[in-house]
């Protein structure tokens, strides 16, 4: 009769000490990547620190965006002027819209 106790005490402490493992949350996933996201328009300013973009589609309202150039925007043909048509791959942070690539499409005539 003791040893069917201690056999059955035995059980309920091993059973006991493998509960918590299983009731874990699981891992949390890590942080999403920053989506990469596309603008085209014409370029309406552009200095050491910002371009504004506007793009206009017909029938709809034209959107104007600014964009932080930093020392990681890289410029592709040529960097842009004023009337310039760019593509513009850019993320959004805390500090707003920061410029990745600007392709430069066509130039002013």
């Amino acid at each position: 009769m003791r040893s069917v106790f201690s056999l059955l005490l035995l059980a309920l402490l091993v059973d006991g000490a493998t509960l918590p493992s299983l009731m874990q949350k699981p891992a949390q996933a890590a942080p999403a990547k920053v989506k990469d996201q596309y603008f085209t328009g014409l370029v309406m300013s552009i200095d050491e620190a910002s371009l504004t973009v506007n793009r206009t589609v017909l029938g709809k309202n034209s959107s104007t965006k600014t964009f932080a150039i930093t020392a990681e925007t890289r410029f592709e043909g040529a960097r842009p002027i004023v009337r310039s048509q760019v593509t513009v791959r850019y993320v959004t942070g805390d500090e707003g819209d920061r410029a990745l690539r600007v392709i430069l499409r066509r130039s002013p005539k």
